[in-house]
């Protein structure tokens, strides 16, 4: 047995706590019975003593001893009612006491007189003569026969006798009753925790390979019920981390190897023929394309690892998003100009939000590039920034190719391209939007997309205020 497991340790505490309520009950009803049984004594011994009393009150004046003597053992018994009875006339003269009782349980030659002051009212005391303990009742009484003091008692050996049998019989029950309690407690302890167990058992069959098995949910409504469907939440997000990590490195190693597969071509093609020196420029220059996809492939890995760690709250101030949207728009003009497209800025309000300021920027370039590209020549592409409500908005807008249906909401999806051989062919990597919304969960913001095939898209960026937003770890962005 496990001395240190969770069910010998709540078995054990189990049985030390009805251990310690068997106790106290069992206290409680020996004294409880003692109690009793001295009080309905006590009611005995006064009504028997209102009757010796009521014997001496009638009593005329000269009244003999042996008269008061044949009254008392008539109308009282007390020796066959195993009472003790002693009448004393003032000062001390012995006027009557009851022979042996019945039972033997006392002798009522050894019970000692009451040796105090003569008593103003009734009282009831314990004693002892040769056999035992007894209960007397004191009561001084004044008749026209004289002052008395009226002695009556009862022995106390019948209620010693029912106290000695019920502590025998809870000496005997107690310890079958904790044995028995520790042991029941141990195999409710036992049932109880099955479900742990079987949770336990599921949970190491559970592996990589395998995140599609959950724990076994009991129907308690109680913590274990919650505990047991936390932790299948808990296997959901794992799983669906994992399950992106590996889309993640598989596309990350499938865009690598195709830059990587034409610099090996081109370069093993150098080496095994002799070539003009034209030829060697343009391969030299296919070369640094490749190379120059790897670069921007891999810069796009490392922003959006950063933003995952949290590096975009490092450094942020207060940002006019107005003026930081117009100087990026000329800077992205001449991008524009070379293929045709028309870039509008004449909405840019003077908002301020609070961020990284480059990573800010890095939105704006991003947008406005996606959107030039699938811009045809002729197109325009707008941006504006205002103030809506508890938001600063930023929404780039263009008159391009539109994005359908089914691709919508898997555009922010890392290496997802709508048109991928369109979009290799102009060195996207799929990485663009991804980084977007990165950096807008790392700092508040909500993005959200509307398009149609023809029509156009429409990217919108909901800012919270410089004063309203919190920093906190923005979450891992999938």
């Amino acid at each position: 047995m496990n001395y240190r497991s969770l069910a010998f340790r709540l078995a054990v505490w189990y049985a030390l706590l009805l251990s310690a309520t068997f106790a106290l009950v069992g206290i409680g009803m020996f004294y409880g019975l003692e109690q009793y049984l001295r009080s309905n004594l006590g009611d005995s011994l006064r009504r028997r003593s209102v009757q010796v009393e009521r014997i001496l009150a009638q009593a005329p004046a000269g009244i003999s001893d042996s008269a008061i003597a044949e009254a008392i053992d008539t109308r009282v018994a007390p020796e066959f009612n195993s009472r003790f009875v002693r009448v004393t006339r003032a000062p001390a003269t012995l006027v009557y006491r009851a022979g042996e009782p019945a039972d033997r349980s006392f002798v009522a030659a050894t019970v000692p007189a009451y040796s105090g002051a003569w008593p103003s009212k009734a009282l009831v005391r314990p004693t002892a003569d040769a056999t035992g303990q007894l209960m007397i009742s004191i009561t001084p009484l004044v008749a026209p026969s004289g002052r008395y003091l009226v002695e009556l008692g009862i022995a106390l050996g019948p209620i010693e006798a029912v106290q000695h049998r019920l502590l025998s019989l809870l000496g005997l029950l107690l310890p079958v009753l904790v044995v028995c309690a520790a042991g029941g407690g141990y195999l409710l302890v036992q049932w109880a925790l099955r479900p742990v167990e079987r949770m336990s058992q599921t949970a190491r069959q559970i592996s990589v390979q395998d995140l599609d098995a959950r724990l076994p949910v009991v129907a308690t409504g109680d913590a274990l019920q919650r505990l047991s469907i936390s932790l299948n939440h808990m296997l959901t997000r794992l799983r669906d981390s994992v399950q992106i990590s590996r889309r993640f490195l598989a596309d990350a190693s499938h865009e690598l190897r195709t830059p990587l597969t034409v610099i090996k071509g081109e370069l093993q093609e150098l080496v095994a023929h002799e070539v003009g020196r034209s030829d060697v420029r343009e391969r030299i220059g296919s070369v640094l394309e490749e190379v120059a996809r790897l670069e921007h492939l891999v810069s796009g890995l490392l922003v959006l690892s950063r933003l995952d760690a949290g590096d975009a709250q490092r450094e942020w101030i207060d940002v006019n998003l107005g003026e930081l949207a117009a100087s990026t728009v000329e800077q992205m003009r001449l991008v524009a100009e070379d293929r045709g497209v028309q870039l509008q800025s004449t909405a840019l309000s003077p908002v301020t939000v609070r961020g990284d300021r480059g990573r800010l920027k890095q939105v704006i370039v991003n947008l406005l590039d996606n959107a030039i590209k699938f811009t045809p020549r002729g197109g325009v592409v707008g941006l504006r920034t205002e103030p809506q409500g508890e938001y600063v908005l930023l929404e780039v807008s263009d008159s391009g190719i539109g994005i359908p249906a089914d691709a919508v909401p898997h555009v922010f999806d890392r290496f997802y391209r709508v048109d991928a051989a369109r979009s290799r062919e102009d060195g996207g990597a799929g990485l663009g939007l991804s980084i977007v919304r990165s950096i807008c969960s790392a700092h508040g913001a909500e993005i959200e997309v509307q398009s149609a095939p023809g029509s156009g898209s429409h990217f919108r960026v909901k800012f919270p205020h410089a004063g309203g937003v919190t920093i906190a770890l923005p979450p891992r962005v999938q």
